[in-house]
């Protein structure tokens, strides 16, 4: 069983994990300046850019998370058949592999920050959110079951939607089925548009706010409200028929229900943080939780390692992946230590 102690080193319970990320990848872009002046065509602020970056967003940085935490990771995505996905290709080259469906009738997700002095100023996004078509659909299930069927099958899928079309009811059913089929797990980082879509998983991670909103609740709960919560949870777990729910609150930390391993309604309580940019902290829990449910790990120390994770992130400014050795170096700082025991 896998249980917390407080010994004098920390470890994780993976050594080599196997992970298949499935979802919508996108270019987040930043340029940073530097306000000089007014511009006298409009009331607006002319930026003098300095400096450019592109990095991995969307479930793309789940990917860049599970890299760091060691994980040997594919990726299965659409992109348009532009300069951006080829981009997109070329930075997840140096962390996974990737399987970019190339769609002419599609742009690649682009979302641009604009940044002066420090200060956020605009987002410009460049995308198309409509519905990847069926035949796209079957190159991503077919992508998968060739992952599922071979010599080094994933240990556990990761299902990360941001309603950027890459999902549809039928493909989620689909991957689901062929996973469990394959003996492999699946865990599910939800939107809106698909929430109630991904039923018979494995693990269900929505944020507060998803949870709200994706029960479409007149009143939304708060953590505050314990009884309230707990119903909540208890509805969406009914719905979803999922064996593992956890939510994900904040400042309160984690709220995990898995009645079939004995859980009911446990609260894992967020560590005191300075947090100083909570960007990114969605990806990294659900890439730890991954690795978590993957090794073995029984509810509540998988909530909690997760909890952890995502707490180190928020307390760094920008989306910064956690790595092995920063999450087993908080365990030690926390005077927790995960093993797995037969």
């Amino acid at each position: 069983m896998a249980s917390f102690s407080t010994p004098s080193e920390a470890s994780l319970p993976w050594s080599n994990p196997r992970v298949c990320v499935l979802g919508d990848v996108m270019v987040d872009a930043y340029m940073w300046g530097s306000v000089s002046r007014m511009s006298p065509v409009a009331p607006v602020p002319v930026v003098e850019v300095t400096q450019r970056e592109q990095r991995v967003g969307g479930a793309g940085n789940v990917v860049k998370n599970l890299h760091a935490l060691g994980a040997t990771v594919d990726v299965i995505a659409v992109v348009g058949e532009d300069e951006a996905g080829r981009m997109l290709h070329g930075l997840l080259a140096t962390m996974a592999k990737p399987t970019l469906l190339v769609d002419p009738s599609r742009r690649t997700t682009v979302k641009t920050r604009i940044i002066s002095d420090g200060q956020h100023v605009v987002r410009v996004d460049e995308e198309t959110t409509d519905s990847i078509d069926e035949a796209m659909q079957s190159l991503a299930r077919n992508s998968l079951l060739t992952l599922l069927q071979g010599n080094d099958k994933p240990d556990v899928v990761v299902l990360e939607d941001y309603d950027k079309g890459f999902f549809s009811q039928g493909l989620i059913q689909a991957i689901i089925a062929d996973c469990h089929t394959h003996d492999v797990p699946v865990v599910v980082d939800p939107k809106l548009k698909h929430f109630l879509d991904f039923t018979g998983v494995d693990l269900f991670k929505p944020n507060l706010k998803e949870l709200n909103e994706g029960l479409g609740l007149q009143h939304p709960v708060s953590p505050l409200d314990a009884p309230a919560m707990a119903a909540a949870v208890e509805s969406l777990m009914a719905q979803l028929r999922c064996d593992r729910l956890m939510v994900t609150m904040g400042e309160h930390g984690v709220w995990m229900h898995a009645p079939s391993e004995g859980v009911n309604h446990a609260v894992i309580p967020a560590f005191p943080r300075d947090v100083a940019d909570v960007s990114g902290a969605g990806d990294t829990v659900i890439a730890v939780a991954a690795l978590m449910l993957a090794s073995g790990s029984k509810p509540k120390d998988l909530a909690t390692v997760a909890n952890l994770a995502g707490g180190w992130v928020c307390e760094r400014v920008g989306v910064v992946p956690v790595t092995r050795e920063a999450l087993e170096s908080e365990l030690q700082r926390l005077k927790l230590q995960h093993t797995v025991k037969p």
